[in-house]
């Protein structure tokens, strides 16, 4: 494909850039069909990231919703709460063999950070990751964990202080340290060789669930996954891009409404086009002249004004069908997944979940629709508790400062 997906994708970087893109290029396609790389990067998976992970029947789902039987993907079973580990283990062991000693990322919800954190304190390698201001405020507990793992987190105050910036200030420690440093991308977008690298890496989700729905002879009508860059629904979607067969669709961030600057909508929004940026050609939220446009989402993860460009080419095509899905649901499929399953989707699943939710009744009783739970939901418990319980919240928050004030000698000592 040289980087291409029909006419979306490609290598626009500067110079500067070109020459560590192609390096690892070669290193990635050199390690593809290293026996040796591909046997330890399966034993980190078993022992370390906990896979495979387990396809769960949600049976009360489906008896209240109706229609097609239920099945959820369970990624935040994976060590670090989320599908970003797949991808920052392969990376990360990637660096290694490649002789890089230091690795920097961009994050948004914070869990691909978390996960490259965690990859690096596992195999030795110096950690900074790049995270928009806006971001480090509404996903402290991953902060803090990274933090824990060793890692540097850099907020971000330029721009919008979200992903987009994160992923600009990670692009240009990447040039001016391209000898020493690999950039751990978190999606499957950027220059090429970025979107088959993350793709290939997280194509393990989609080649489980092949396998178990083989197993257990489940009939696949419809797999579900979130899409913000694009990470876990392309690895999840992997195995089944080339068959016509079984419906594929991706759940953009709906945020509170259609104008701009109320989504994130890329391939259902009105204010959508064809432009190049950070690297790739895709679908952006841009304005007439080409500078990426405000976006909101409830979900720090799924707010990128941009999307990856294979899925981009799989959404002109029609093999990905894509939804919208708004705040509201999304939160609403929070609750329902807890209540009825006792499962707590992250707010970037919690779009994939809503998305099934309206679609279950489409599909025959006989078949399933898989759910992408591309992570677990406490990471959200600063943004979940103001809406379902604001005013225990308050309390809580008032309550914890004073106690930390009055500890505060306490706190100095250790």
């Amino acid at each position: 494909m040289n980087g291409f997906f029909d006419e979306y994708g490609g290598k626009y970087v500067a110079e500067v850039l070109r020459r560590p893109l192609d390096e690892l290029e070669v290193a990635f396609n050199e390690a593809m069909k290293d026996t040796s790389f591909l046997e330890e990067l399966d034993i980190i998976r078993r022992d370390y990231i906990g896979r495979e992970t387990p396809l769960y029947f949600a049976p009360t789902a489906t008896r209240l919703l109706g229609g097609a039987q239920i099945y959820i993907k369970l990624e935040g079973l994976a060590n670090t709460g989320a599908h970003k580990i797949n991808n920052a283990i392969g990376q990360c062991l990637l660096a290694k063999r490649m002789g890089k000693k230091r690795i920097i990322a961009e994050t948004g919800a914070g869990q691909h950070g978390l996960a490259t954190a965690a990859a690096c304190a596992k195999l030795g390698l110096d950690c900074t990751v790049y995270m928009g201001e806006v971001d480090v405020r509404r996903q402290q507990p991953n902060v803090a964990a990274m933090e824990l793992y060793g890692a540097t987190v850099h907020p971000v105050t330029s721009g919008s202080r979200t992903l987009k910036d994160a992923v600009n200030e990670a692009m240009r420690d990447w040039a001016a340290n391209p000898d020493t440093t690999h950039y751990v991308l978190g999606s499957a977008l950027g220059p090429a060789p970025y979107p088959d690298m993350v793709r290939e890496f997280q194509s393990v989700i989609g080649r489980e669930v092949e396998k178990q729905c083989r197993d257990r002879n489940i009939q696949i009508g419809a797999m579900v996954a979130c899409v913000g860059g694009g990470s876990n629904s392309i690895g999840f979607f992997e195995p089944f891009i080339n068959k016509k067969e079984p419906r594929l669709i991706g759940a953009e961030a709906g945020g509170i409404g259609p104008d701009v600057g109320q989504n994130a909508s890329r391939m259902t929004g009105n204010a959508s086009r064809d432009g190049i940026l950070q690297g790739y050609k895709s679908r952006f939220l841009l304005d007439a002249d080409g500078q990426a446009l405000p976006t909101r989402s409830i979900s720090a993860g799924l707010d990128y004004c941009g999307i990856g460009p294979q899925l981009a080419a799989l959404g002109k095509s029609g093999r990905v069908e894509f939804t919208s899905v708004l705040d509201k649901e999304a939160l609403e499929a929070v609750r329902f997944f807890a209540k009825n399953e006792g499962i707590l989707f992250a707010l970037e699943s919690a779009h994939a979940g809503a998305a099934a939710m309206k679609i279950a009744k489409e599909i025959p009783s006989d078949k399933a629709v898989i759910i992408n739970m591309s992570g677990r939901g406490d990471k959200d418990v600063f943004i979940t508790s103001p809406v379902f319980r604001r005013e225990q919240w308050l309390s809580f928050l008032h309550t914890e400062i004073e106690r930390l004030e009055s500890q505060k000698d306490i706190h100095e000592a250790l």
